[in-house]
C-alpha cells in the first residue's frame, strides 16, 4: 500500500491537473460557440484568443505535466515497493511548477499572453508568461531527477533483476522529457525572455520555430506514455488477463523514446528556413515512430483477447463481447483505441508532405490534435484517475455506473466535435480565426458542421464536469471498509529475464544523442553560420 505522504503528494498533483482540465473544457465550450459565428453577441477576437491561449496552456502543459508527475510518484513507490526518494525535492518540484502556473495565468487571463500554447514569435507575451512557463518546466525537471534516481537505486540494489515495466516506462518518459524540453528551454531563455524584457529589439523567428519544433512533437509522446503504461500494466489485469509480451512492451517504449525525438520538422513543412533534405529525414522518422504505436495496439489487444477468452469468449470475435465493458479501464482502452485509429490516419496525412500542404493551417489540424490528445490520451488519464482514486483516498468511487456514463459521453462528444472539424479543414476553413462570417456559398456550407461541433462541445463540457464531480464526491465520501492496492498486470509464463538493452537507457541515450545531432545539428547551426542581411540569430 502506498504510504500516506506519497498519496498526499500524488493527490495534490492530480487535483491541479484535473482542476486545470475542467476549466479548460469550459473555455473550450466558449470557443466553439464564439468561433462558429452563430452567436454575434459573443464575438470578441481579444477575448477569444486569450481564451484559446489559456485553454491550450491548461490542457497541453498544466493537465499533462501535473498528471504525469503525480502518476510517476505512484508508479515509482508501488512498482518498486520502496519509499519515495527525497520527498522534499518532489514537493519542491510541485511548488515551483505551481508557482509557474500562477505566474503564467496572470497575463493569460488579462489578455497579455494571447500567443496560443505554441507562443511562436513574432507574437509577444508578457515576460511573466515566459517566466511562468520556465518555472513549470524546471519543476518537472526535479520530478525527472527523482524518477531516474529511484530507477538507478533499485537497479543497484537488485543486480541483474528486471526493472518493473511501469517504472521502466516512467523512467523512459523522464529521460524523454529532459531531451524534449531542452529545445523550448533554449528558445525561452535565450530568445523570448530577453526580447520580452526589451533587452533585444529583434528575434530570429526561424530559429525560434526550429527550437520549438525540437519540443513540439516529442511532447506528444511525453503526454502519451502514461496512457500506454496504463494500457500495458493496468488494463489486461482489469480485463482478467495477462500481458501478451513483456519484451514487446519494452521495445515499444524504447522506440517511442528514441524515435519520438528527432521528428519535429513535419510541423515546418511549409516553413522556408529549413531545407527539403532535413524535412525528408524528419518525415521518415515520423513514419518510423508509428511502429511503437502499432506494437502497442497489437500487444494490448492480444492481451485483452487472452482476457476475453478466459472469460468464456469463443469464435473469431466472441472474446470482445466477453470483456468487462463496465470496467472503466477496459472501456476507456477500447474507446481510446478507436480514437487512436482515426487519429493515427490523420497523423499519416500530416506527416506526408503533399497532403500536409493541403490541410496545413486549416481546421483539420486542431481536429486531429484533439482526437489524439483530448481523445486517446485524456480518456486514459480519466480511467487512471478512477482506478487510483480509491487507492489514494481510501474511499470507493461513489458509483459504478457514473464513470461508465462519463467515459461514453466523452467519447461521443469527441466524435461529434472532431469529425466536423476534420471535414471543415478539407472544405478549406482556416485554423487560426476567431469567427466565421457567413456571407458566401462557401462559408454557408460550413454552418451544419459548426452546429455539430457546438453539440459536441456541450457534451464534452458536461462530461468533464461529471468527471470532476465523481472524483470530488468520492474523495469526500465515507471511507472504504478495506484497503485498495495498486496491482499491475502479470506476464505470460514464458517471459523470463529481459535482455540488458531492454532494462536500461545508457545505450539508448547515446543513440538519441546521435540522432539529435544528425537531425538538428546543422539546422540550428546554420542560423549562426549563414550570412544574413538585417537579421541576427539571437537578437543581440
Amino acid at each position: 500500500m502506498i504510504d500516506k505522504p506519497t498519496r498526499l503528494l500524488a493527490l495534490c498533483h492530480f487535483w491541479v491537473a484535473f482542476g486545470a482540465f475542467a476549466l479548460a473544457c469550459v473555455l473550450g465550450l466558449y470557443q466553439v460557440l464564439e468561433r462558429s459565428g452563430l452567436v454575434p453577441a459573443m464575438q470578441s477576437p481579444g477575448v477569444y484568443f486569450a481564451s484559446v491561449s489559456t485553454h491550450g496552456v491548461l490542457m497541453a502543459f498544466v493537465l499533462t505535466t501535473f498528471f504525469i508527475m503525480g502518476f510517476g510518484y505512484v508508479v515509482a513507490v508501488s512498482s518498486l515497493k520502496t519509499p519515495l526518494w527525497n520527498p522534499k525535492l518532489a514537493w519542491a518540484g510541485f511548488g515551483i511548477s505551481l508557482l509557474g502556473v500562477v505566474l503564467a495565468a496572470l497575463p493569460l487571463l488579462t489578455g497579455n499572453a494571447s500567443v496560443l500554447y505554441t507562443f511562436y514569435p513574432p507574437l509577444q507575451a508578457s515576460v511573466l508568461f515566459y517566466l511562468g512557463a520556465t518555472l513549470l518546466v524546471v519543476g518537472s525537471w526535479l520530478w525527472c531527477v527523482v524518477m531516474i534516481v529511484m530507477h538507478s537505486q533499485w537497479k543497484a540494489a537488485h543486480p541483474g533483476a528486471t526493472v518493473p515495466l511501469p517504472m521502466f516506462a516512467t523512467t523512459g518518459n523522464a529521460i524523454l522529457w529532459l531531451w524534449t524540453s531542452a529545445g523550448v528551454a533554449l528558445e525561452v531563455l535565450f530568445q523570448l525572455i530577453p526580447w520580452a524584457l526589451g533587452w533585444t529589439e529583434t528575434v530570429d523567428v526561424g530559429l525560434a520555430r526550429t527550437l520549438f519544433s525540437w519540443t513540439l512533437h516529442p511532447i506528444v509522446y511525453f503526454w502519451l506514455i502514461p496512457a500506454y503504461i496504463a494500457l500495458y500494466t493496468f488494463v489486461p489485469k482489469a480485463a482478467g488477463g495477462v500481458l501478451f509480451s513483456h519484451d514487446l512492451s519494452r521495445v515499444a517504449f524504447i522506440l517511442l523514446v528514441v524515435f519520438g525525438l528527432p521528428i519535429g520538422f513535419h510541423h515546418l513543412y511549409m516553413d522556408p528556413e529549413q531545407g527539403s533534405g532535413f524535412k525528408l529525414m524528419h518525415g521518415v522518422g515520423t513514419f518510423l515512430v508509428a511502429l511503437p504505436t502499432l506494437l502497442t495496439g497489437f500487444t494490448v489487444i492480444a492481451s485483452m483477447e487472452i482476457a476475453g477468452r478466459r472469460r468464456g469468449g469463443t469464435g473469431l470475435f466472441g472474446w470482445i463481447g466477453a470483456l468487462p465493458w463496465r470496467e472503466p479501464l477496459v472501456l476507456a482502452a477500447i474507446l481510446a483505441f478507436l480514437m487512436l485509429i482515426a487519429g493515427g490516419f490523420g497523423g499519416i496525412v500530416n506527416a506526408s508532405y503533399a497532403m500536409n500542404a493541403m490541410v496545413h493551417n486549416t481546421a483539420w489540424v486542431p481536429g486531429h490534435f484533439h482526437l489524439i490528445f483530448a481523445g486517446t490520451t485524456v480518456i486514459m488519464y480519466m480511467a487512471v484517475g478512477y482506478y487510483l482514486w480509491p487507492r489514494l483516498t481510501g474511499k470507493p468511487l461513489i458509483s459504478d455506473s457514473l464513470p461508465v456514463i462519463q467515459l461514453w459521453s466523452w467519447f461521443l462528444g469527441m466524435v461529434l466535435m472532431t469529425t466536423p472539424w476534420h471535414i471543415l479543414g478539407l472544405l478549406g476553413q482556416p485554423r487560426r480565426i476567431s469567427s466565421v462570417a457567413y456571407n458566401s456559398l462557401l462559408t454557408l456550407a460550413w454552418d451544419p458542421y459548426e452546429l455539430a461541433m457546438i453539440v459536441g462541445g456541450l457534451v464534452l463540457t458536461g462530461s468533464a464536469l461529471l468527471f470532476a464531480y465523481i472524483l470530488w464526491q468520492s474523495q469526500t465520501g465515507p471511507a472504504a471498509e478495506q484497503a485498495f492496492e495498486v496491482e499491475y498486470t502479470g506476464y505470460q509464463p514464458a517471459d523470463g529475464p529481459v535482455h540488458p538493452l531492454l532494462n536500461g537507457f545508457k545505450v539508448w541515450n547515446v543513440a538519441i544523442l546521435g540522432l539529435m545531432v544528425l537531425n538538428f545539428g546543422y539546422p540550428i547551426l546554420q542560423f549562426f553560420l549563414a550570412k544574413t542581411f538585417g537579421s541576427i540569430p539571437w537578437g543581440y
